[in-house]
C-alpha cells in the first residue's frame, strides 16, 4: 500500500510514531494538519516530505473559498510559509512547494482552474515518486551480489516515500531478484526509525534482518560482517551528503574497513546550488535523548545535544544511486559544471 494518498479532498496517511505496535492513519483535511503532522515526524523520510508538502497545498487549493485567481495565490502562498517552517533540512520539502506553487502563478485561469492544476501536479509527483525509487532500486541492485550482506541506518523505505523506498528500494530490487541477502539495520537513536520501522518493513517483506545498536557498526565491519553500505539522503550538497544523525560514523568505519558506501536518492535530492555551510542543521527537542517512548532514562534536568542530521564529506562516498543512472563523486562534480 501507499504511505500516503489523496482521497477526495483528504491526505491518508501513516502516523509513523505508532509503528510497529500499531498502524493508525491519519485523515488530514487542512495544511496546517501536514505542517503539524511533519513537525511531530508522524510524517517523515526526505521524498515523502515532499510529496506531503505537494499534497498540503492541494488541501488548501481544494478547500479554498477563494472568489479569484489572486486571493487563492495568496493563500497557497501562506500555505506554502507554514510548510516551509516545518524542517529546515531535507531539501525535497521546498523542491516540492516551490514546483507546485510555481504550477499555480503560471496557471492563465480562475481560482478554479489554479485548484485543480494544484491538486493534479500533486498527484503526478506522488506517482512519479513512485516510479522514481523503482527506478532507483533498479540501479542500486547491480551493486548488491547474491549473498551480500547490506548494512542500511535509519529508514529510507516505503514509509520513507510514497512506496518501495531509496535505501531499501534498492535492497528490495536485489531481493526480488532472487538474490540471497541479508539485512543489518542500525537502531538510529534516538528516534529508533531502524528499529520501529526498517526491521518492521524488512520482516514484513520476509527479507532476512539483523538489527544492531547504533555503536555495533564497528564491531561488524571489524567481523567482515558486512558488504557494503546503503543508506539514504534528506540533501546532498556540493560537498557533502546530509542524512540522519550518524550517517557520518557509519561513512568513516566503511572506509576504515574497505566497505562501500553509497547513498540511494532521487535527483531532487540533489542540491548543487549550495554548499555545507549555506544548509541549517535541524536541532530537535532534546526529550528524544533523555526520553525514549515518553519514559525518561537520564537523570532530570540534564543537558542533552539533538541534531536531527550529520554531514558526511563526499570523500565518503563511493557514489549516489539515482533514478538516472550510479553517480561518482567525479560525477556530481560534473553536474555542478566542473
Amino acid at each position: 500500500m501507499r504511505t500516503i494518498e489523496w482521497k477526495d479532498g483528504l491526505v491518508v496517511t501513516i502516523d509513523q510514531t505508532k509503528l510497529p505496535t500499531r498502524t493508525v492513519l491519519l485523515k488530514i483535511k487542512r495544511c496546517a494538519e501536514v505542517a503539524d503532522a511533519i513537525k511531530e515526524m508522524k510524517v517523515r523520510g526526505a521524498p515523502l516530505l515532499g510529496v506531503a508538502a505537494a499534497y498540503g497545498l492541494a488541501l488548501t487549493a481544494y478547500h479554498s473559498k477563494a472568489e479569484n485567481r489572486e486571493q487563492l495565490i495568496r493563500e497557497l502562498e501562506a500555505s506554502a510559509t507554514t510548510l516551509r517552517k516545518t524542517r529546515p533540512t531535507a531539501v525535497n520539502l521546498y523542491w516540492a512547494i516551490d514546483r507546485i506553487m510555481k504550477k499555480a502563478r503560471g496557471i492563465v485561469g480562475d481560482a478554479k482552474d489554479i485548484a485543480r492544476a494544484v491538486i493534479d501536479e500533486a498527484q503526478r509527483m506522488a506517482d512519479e515518486d513512485v516510479e522514481v525509487n523503482r527506478k532507483i532500486g533498479e540501479c542500486g541492485s547491480t551493486l548488491i551480489k547474491d549473498g551480500d550482506v547490506v548494512l542500511t541506518h535509519c529508514n529510507a523505505g516505503s514509509l520513507a516515500t510514497v512506496e518501495y523506498g531509496t535505501a531499501l528500494g534498492v535492497i528490495r530490487a536485489a531481493w526480488e531478484q532472487g538474490k540471497k541477502i541479508e539485512v543489518i539495520a542500525t537502531e538510529t537513536r534516538p528516534q529508533l526509525q531502524g528499529a520501529r520501522l526498517t526491521a518492521y518493513e524488512l520482516k514484513r517483506d520476509g527479507i532476512p534482518v539483523t538489527l544492531i545498536t547504533d555503536n555495533m557498526v564497528g564491531f561488524v565491519m571489524a567481523k567482515n560482517r558486512v558488504n557494503l553500505v546503503v543508506v539514504g539522503a534528506d540533501r546532498i550538497v556540493r560537498d557533502a551528503v546530509i542524512n540522519k544523525i550518524g550517517t557520518y560514523s557509519i561513512a568513516v568505519l566503511a572506509k576504515e574497513h574497505g566497505v562501500p558506501f553509497y547513498i540511494a536518492a532521487p535527483m531532487s535530492t540533489i542540491d548543487l546550488d549550495h554548499a555545507l555551510d549555506e544548509v541549517a542543521i535541524e536541532e530537535r527537542d532534546s526529550k528524544e535523548v533523555t526520553h525514549i517512548l515518553s519514559k525518561s532514562i537520564a537523570p532530570r534536568g540534564v543537558k542533552a545535544l539533538n541534531p536531527a542530521f550529520d554531514i558526511t564529506p563526499i570523500k565518503y562516498v563511493r557514489a549516489v544511486i539515482t533514478e538516472t543512472g550510479i553517480l561518482s563523486p567525479e560525477d556530481l562534480k560534473q553536474l555542478r559544471g566542473g
